[in-house]
């Protein structure tokens, strides 16, 4: 008798525990995916929003650096990346001058950004006829490596960012400018001296021209057409 008396509690035991264990990881899943839904959910629905469409110029905010500082700093704007949408066997990617040119997942390319901001352009509608001569150009860079000294006058040698979808544009129409150029000299370079002189190996080419992501952003040919964080 006091042997199926013990088994009897043994097992009330056993339930009470699986039942504790059970709410347990309820409540850890819950407080998981809340925390989750808070930091992920806006940037989500964000990306499920955006339509994208070939040719949109994209902008975002880098993690934080030395050379993303810079860059921000620099030209006193929260855009220190950008690319071109394309799409490639049944998906969207952006194509970017990031490490070697190449495209990325769209969704990886915004899931990289500080905050997952992200700020989309397009060609106006009289300047969409000029996309496929543009995917065209971009495709055409495909593997050269990143431009750190940011030069225009390397013979593509090495690209940048923005210099990717400027040199595009210009491929695109016998030589227009997509964006202004600016001499670096003529940016906020002074708190970052050392770091170009690092990268230069020299003093700072003040007179080197160059298109920034924020330069390029104020093209009159492009139009803003979605922006999440900005």
């Amino acid at each position: 008798m006091n042997e199926m008396i013990r088994r009897s509690h043994g097992g009330r035991n056993s339930r009470r525990e699986l039942l504790w264990s059970a709410i347990v990881l309820v409540v850890f899943v819950v407080v998981a995916g809340t925390i989750w839904g808070f930091t992920f959910g806006p940037a989500l629905w964000a990306l499920a929003s955006y339509q994208p469409q070939e040719g949109d110029v994209i902008f975002q905010s880098l993690p934080r650096s030395p050379l993303v500082n810079a860059i921000e700093g620099g030209t006193r704007s929260p855009l220190s990346h950008c690319g071109i949408v394309a799409r490639e066997n049944g998906r969207w990617v952006v194509y970017e001058a990031y490490a070697p040119v190449g495209p990325t997942p769209l969704g990886d390319f915004v899931a990289r950004g500080r905050d997952r901001a992200f700020l989309v352009k397009r060609l106006k509608a009289d300047e969409q006829p000029h996309v496929p001569k543009m995917l065209a150009s971009v495709r055409s860079l495909r593997g050269r490596p990143y431009d750190i000294r940011y030069r225009l006058d390397d013979d593509r040698a090495a690209i940048y960012c923005s210099e990717l979808i400027y040199l595009a544009y210009q491929d695109a129409t016998d030589g227009e400018q997509l964006g202004q150029l600016i001499a670096l000299g003529e940016l906020k370079w002074n708190p970052y001296e050392k770091l170009i002189e690092r990268i230069e190996k020299a003093p700072p080419p003040l007179d080197r021209q160059m298109i920034t992501p924020r330069d390029l952003s104020r093209a009159e040919q492009l139009e803003t057409v979605f922006s999440y964080g900005y």
